[in-house]
């Protein structure tokens, strides 16, 4: 386990860390080995534990196509992603996960490093409202082994995000 402190440049700098740098955002990288012998737990619950922190506190993004828009999601780990509530979140009838190809092409990141920060093209952003009972929340960094610690207030208002509750466990 690794951790940078903000503005660290390097191995770590990525889409994702270079948009909170530009905005000014304090924030900590945590780098760890990615490994695929976890697989059936996930690539969120393998950063959690790596990491050392409560799997409610580290979030995972996911792309969501309501048919008309893709909405990027960001839930902990523990939990699943409520479709309905996501859909009731950004007025949307209903909602599905993105195709993952579409989501990488769409996002510039792999599955399992896609990031809410730094994203090819933006796309609305809903954080499940749990975020805000911590000081600080991991994210993705934008690349499978690194995460970033960064303030949930400070999130929200980098990616012009609302909060909802979006995640079920």
């Amino acid at each position: 386990m690794s951790k940078k402190a903000k503005n660290a440049k390097g191995k770590g700098s990525t889409p994702a860390t270079l948009q909170l740098e530009n905005a000014g955002v304090a924030f900590t990288l945590h780098e760890y080995e990615h490994s695929n012998d976890h697989m059936d737990d996930g690539y969120g619950v393998e950063a959690a534990t790596k990491l050392g922190y409560d799997q409610h506190q580290v979030y995972k993004t996911l792309l969501a196509d309501t048919g008309d828009e893709l909405v990027t999601a960001v839930v902990p780990v523990s939990g699943h992603l409520d479709m309905k509530a996501l859909a009731a979140a950004v007025g949307a009838k209903k909602a599905q996960m993105a195709d993952p190809k579409k989501a990488m092409r769409q996002t510039g990141y792999v599955v399992g490093g896609i990031s809410p920060l730094g994203q090819k093209t933006h796309h609305r952003t809903v954080i499940d409202e749990g975020a805000l009972a911590f000081d600080e929340m991991l994210v993705s960094g934008g690349k499978r082994g690194l995460s970033i610690g960064v303030a949930p207030k400070d999130l929200i208002a980098v990616l012009n995000a609302v909060t909802a509750p979006i995640a079920t466990w």
